[in-house]
């Protein structure tokens, strides 16, 4: 090709889309419409401006224009093209790719994205899943719980209760007896489990669709009190209450669902359910509502919410003389899991006990 010397004229390369070589050509605007010329002038396409979608300005690389009905322009020199199509083509950079040209615009931009993510996951999606669960009927619960109970059955998580059958027959009858003084309609189907142990150490959990599970460490911890053990049921029944535990597993299933994608696992996943709710870390907020439930079914037995502040006091004790839990709390050797350090702090929920219990 003769070089033509015309300023508003760029040198490019063009695939015509049909085989891959390149045909050097030279890009000209007139009347509105580019004009594709081969050697000698020879026009190759002819197309409406209006109709071009140009590529964005970068950095580095070339720029590539793509051609309705097939075929692409190519431009290894991208100075040159941003010039040209500037200048000629009148093309200015859209908002957005101008501020993305500009680090402190891209820092503020990632900076948003993290607040965003921060956002969702603190309220967005505890919010979905509260929507989510309302809408899933309490057969896929109990589903599910008899499920994860019949897996944490399984040698090395828990074992059957050592605690013997009057006794056991006895903290039934206790909590069931305490219980038929709540509201009718206020109290979700419910079973009461006893296991020993093993791997959950001195615990209490509530699996969706009703299996409360109480271990025989827990029972032994707190010596039997029946109205440590009243308070203690009560916060699990406010779990069933509120279906913590199905909202838990739809939150942890999105995050989980969102990493196997990436990952192409769900396997493991699928498999993790069990131990989500055995050892299930719930909310501030939902440990606060479970707090609540347990203050409701102590006062409609006349029992005093301040037994729970004691309860707190007590298993600090027996996990520095266990010597398998610290400050943060262990759910094996040291605190149950209804006071891991993921809850409210134990200072602010022993304070929430003693308010309750001086209010009329």
């Amino acid at each position: 090709m003769t070089p033509r010397g015309d300023t508003d004229d760029l040198d490019v390369e063009y695939f015509d889309g049909h085989g891959a070589r390149a045909h050097a050509v030279r890009l000209r605007i007139e009347d509105g419409r580019l004009r594709v010329e081969g050697e000698d002038g020879v026009l190759v396409r002819e197309l409406p401006l209006a109709r071009l979608s140009w590529p964005e300005r970068t950095r580095h690389g070339a720029r590539v224009l793509h051609l309705p009905g097939g075929g692409s322009l190519h431009c290894r020199d991208s100075a040159a093209w941003d010039a040209w199509s500037a200048r000629v083509a009148g093309r200015r950079d859209p908002v957005v790719v101008r501020l993305q040209q500009r680090w402190r615009w891209a820092f503020a931009s990632l900076l948003a994205v993290a607040l965003l993510l921060a956002v969702g996951y603190r309220w967005g999606l505890p919010l979905a899943a509260r929507v989510i669960v309302s809408r899933i009927p309490e057969a896929v619960d109990i589903a599910v719980g008899d499920a994860a109970l019949a897996t944490i059955d399984q040698p090395r998580l828990v074992g059957p209760s050592r605690l013997g059958d009057a006794r056991q027959a006895a903290l039934r009858t206790s909590f069931a007896n305490a219980v038929a003084h709540l509201p009718e309609g206020t109290v979700p189907r419910f079973q009461l489990e006893f296991r020993h142990g093993d791997a959950v150490g001195a615990n209490a959990f509530a699996l969706p669709g009703g299996a409360i599970v109480l271990t025989d460490e827990l029972v032994e911890r707190v010596h039997g009190d029946p109205a440590l053990i009243v308070g203690v049921l009560g916060h699990e029944l406010g779990h069933l209450r509120h279906r913590h535990g199905m909202r838990l597993l739809v939150q942890v299933g999105v995050l989980g669902a969102a990493t196997s994608a990436l990952y192409g696992d769900f396997s493991s996943l699928l498999a993790l359910v069990p131990t989500w709710l055995a050892r299930a870390s719930y909310s501030r907020d939902a440990e606060r509502e479970a707090d609540v439930e347990s203050v409701r079914v102590l006062r409609a037995n006349g029992l005093s919410p301040r037994v729970m502040a004691r309860f707190f006091v007590l298993v600090r004790e027996a996990a520095k003389e266990d010597g398998g839990g610290d400050a943060k709390g262990d759910a094996k050797g040291g605190q149950p899991a209804f006071a891991l350090a993921s809850h409210p702090a134990d200072a602010e929920r022993m304070a929430f006990f003693e308010r309750a219990a001086a209010q009329p």
